[in-house]
């Protein structure tokens, strides 16, 4: 017999909004990545980054999350910084 599953919770404006913040994060950050010269940085950094994405996932308390995401900025920020080093 398959176990029931409840059905997901509606998301409220805010959630909907944060997740969508969360999601461009991660695109971008795997974007960013793409630009990595070297092979195995690349899928270094790759997994680290759905990692680090995987073991936050649950989180649901606002605060934890903005700081989540504005730690998340600033490391895409530095790795753009550092590749436009390398290119240059």
């Amino acid at each position: 017999m398959a176990a029931s599953r409840l059905p997901p919770t509606a998301l409220s404006l805010r959630q909907f909004m944060r997740r969508q913040q969360v999601l461009q994060l991660y695109r971008k950050i795997l974007r960013a990545i793409r630009q990595v010269p070297h092979e195995a940085d690349r899928h270094y950094l790759r997994d680290w980054a759905r990692a680090e994405f995987k073991r936050n996932k649950d989180a649901t308390e606002e605060d934890a999350i903005r700081m989540m995401i504005t730690q998340g900025n600033m490391q895409l920020q530095e790795l753009e910084r550092t590749l436009k080093l390398a290119n240059s």
